[in-house]
């Protein structure tokens, strides 16, 4: 009887122990060690994005004009043809050929050939004019012996514009001599009511998935984030709202590296914002000091971020030790902010494929 007594307690202290770690989560794992771990994780991630091939369709040469997003030279260029253009209008199979002209104009953008039918809009070109966007309109006779090695799919795409107000939508898929390399989704808007809402999001082959999405008007506000498989590696989001004064106050704030999360909301009852509280697998942890530091010499008053480079964020630990994110994650911010501005600018979008949409429109009737 004492025998089975000894291991019924036994077995009771071993289950409330385990019971105690489950509930705690990570609380006997150090804040320190994990965000450490995380930003190594983002560094893993960043290497591999950086090095691959859909990267590079990202960070093109912006040289090449742009049409997209109510251009003063595209409504010239085709105001008397059409203030939308749609799938329907451009779907088809267009191959690239190289032409020379004896005298450049913009109604002379045929270098596309339409070479069979689709439902989507899908355009096959060599490499290098991808990668060299500013040649992508310019002949050489060397182009004649180039391959169209390079083909995007449109599945989705739709441009409404006028003179203070544009929809742009467009949803593709790339692949580089038959290897996809990711997948590219912009959703971008303007007007006078609610201002400017741009969403891009790029989705890479190997499952590192990154997104913008920012928004102007009444409420500021920008998200950046990557993330592969619904696991978030980094995200960083800024809201801030106008005030009577017509000036935009910051009202949330977070940054979250893996498993860590940093927050800071306006103070309730007040226009100030509390402390930033930090959270470990979402546990509050109580020890643990964030000071946000923004930089006095910076432009930008309406939104601050690590991404913007005008917001620092300053940890101390539950050991005293501090450090800075933009120490924590070192050389690896520096390309999370190329990555950010890339999908911002979204030159493969209006470098390419916009500007083939303009040539099939205006030469739809000579293909």
């Amino acid at each position: 009887m004492k025998t089975k007594s000894f291991y019924l307690g036994l077995a009771l202290l071993s289950f409330m122990t385990w019971s105690c770690t489950s509930q705690d989560g990570v609380t006997n794992q150090s804040l320190k060690t994990s965000i450490s771990a995380s930003a190594q994780d983002l560094t893993t991630a960043m290497s591999s994005i950086t090095s691959s091939t859909g990267y590079g369709v990202l960070s093109s040469s912006a040289s090449a004009p742009s049409m997209v997003k109510s251009s003063t030279s595209a409504s010239s260029v085709i105001s008397s043809v059409s203030d939308t253009i749609s799938l329907s209008q451009i779907a088809g199979i267009y191959d690239y050929k190289a032409k020379k002209y004896k005298k450049w104009s913009p109604l002379l953008f045929n270098f596309f050939a339409k070479t069979g039918t689709s439902s989507d809009f899908i355009v096959r070109l060599p490499e290098s004019k991808v990668k060299n966007p500013k040649l992508l309109f310019q002949y050489s006779a060397a182009d004649t012996a180039l391959v169209n090695n390079y083909v995007i799919d449109v599945s989705k795409y739709s441009y409404v514009f006028g003179r203070y107000l544009w929809n742009y939508n467009l949803a593709s898929t790339i692949t580089v001599s038959d290897v996809n390399v990711g997948a590219l989704t912009v959703q971008s808007s303007r007007n006078k009511t609610d201002g400017q809402n741009f969403v891009s999001d790029f989705l890479f082959a190997d499952g590192y998935d990154a997104k913008l999405q920012y928004s102007t008007g009444d409420t500021i506000l920008s998200v950046y984030s990557i993330s592969k498989g619904g696991t978030t590696l980094f995200q960083e989001k800024f809201t801030a709202i106008k005030d009577s004064a017509s000036r935009h106050r910051e009202k949330q704030y977070s940054l979250t590296i893996g498993n860590v999360q940093i927050v800071r909301n306006v103070a309730k009852g007040s226009n100030g914002l509390d402390s930033a509280q930090v959270y470990l697998g979402g546990v509050l942890q109580t020890k643990a000091i964030v000071k946000i530091i923004d930089t006095t010499s910076s432009t930008d008053d309406t939104e601050f971020s690590v991404i913007g480079n005008n917001r620092d964020l300053q940890i101390t630990f539950d050991d005293g030790t501090t450090t800075t994110v933009s120490k924590l994650l070192g050389s690896t911010i520096t390309d999370v902010r190329s990555l950010f501005l890339s999908l911002r600018q979204v030159y493969f979008a209006t470098n390419v494929v916009d500007w083939v949409a303009w040539d099939v429109l205006l030469n739809k009737n000579n293909m």
